[in-house]
């Protein structure tokens, strides 16, 4: 009876079949699954260990160009010149030390040029001869038929209608008088008289007057034999006195 409870039934070793085939089928479902999954992963793995690989490749690579690149200074420059110390071309070095020597003459350019100053005007002169051509035909205290006295004055030998001068700054008065003729008198401001006689014509009858204007022209009117200018000097309106010293006097000759 005993050894018979401890057999098994039949339909107990059916059913222990069973579970065990069921065991033996999921065993291996997981067997392939893994299988799969170590299948992908590893392909994966050695994609990424390719990839780094190249990575570490391409890195070294660009870090050996780089390192064996020549820096730009110590490039050889195009135009066959050799570098300075400092690794650059003399062209380099000499185009900034033309840079450096244009500065200055930029920076000092000058301006436009100064207008010149003008010319300082001549001092017009104080005294003048009373006509332009030099020589005497007369002098002073002469004696002669033509005065009834000595000669108070000095002839120029003058054509008529040669310009008179003012001798002097002044006022100037004109008269007739019948052994001068038309004469023309100019006093001075130190009261000094200059008489112009013998005129054919008046430029200015009155008025103020500045040495070397034209006054008068000469002629040959009153007590006079020919066309010439008869001129006197008369200080403080006086008696007349020899006009060529005065005239020397002044830096002038007449003769």
């Amino acid at each position: 009876m005993a050894d018979a409870a401890a057999r098994p039934t039949r339909a107990e070793l059916r059913l222990a079949a069973r579970a065990q085939s069921r065991a033996e089928r999921r065993g291996a479902a997981g067997a392939a699954t893994r299988s799969a999954l170590l299948g992908v992963a590893l392909p994966s793995l050695a994609a990424l260990g390719v990839v780094g690989a190249a990575a570490v490749t391409v890195h070294g690579d660009a870090a050996r160009r780089v390192s064996a690149a020549p820096a730009p200074e110590a490039l050889l420059p195009t135009d066959g010149r050799s570098p300075g110390p400092d690794g650059a071309s003399d062209a380099a070095h000499a185009s900034r030390g033309d840079a450096r020597t244009a500065l200055p003459t930029q920076q000092s350019s000058p301006g436009p040029a100064a207008a010149p100053a003008p010319a300082p005007t001549p001092a017009r002169p104080a005294v003048v001869l009373p006509v332009a051509e030099h020589g005497l035909s007369a002098t002073f205290g002469e004696a002669g038929t033509h005065w009834t006295a000595r000669h108070t004055g000095i002839d120029f030998p003058v054509q008529g209608g040669t310009p008179v001068m003012a001798a002097t700054d002044g006022t100037v008065r004109t008269q007739w008088n019948s052994a001068y003729g038309y004469m023309a008198i100019v006093t001075s401001p130190d009261g000094i008289e200059t008489w112009y006689c013998h005129l054919r014509t008046y430029r200015v009858r009155k008025g103020q007057v500045k040495a070397g204007d034209v006054i008068a022209y000469s002629g040959s009117s009153g007590n006079s034999t020919g066309p010439h200018l008869h001129f006197e000097v008369r200080p403080g309106g006086g008696a007349p006195v020899d006009p060529l010293p005065w005239l020397l006097g002044q830096g002038l000759d007449p003769r």
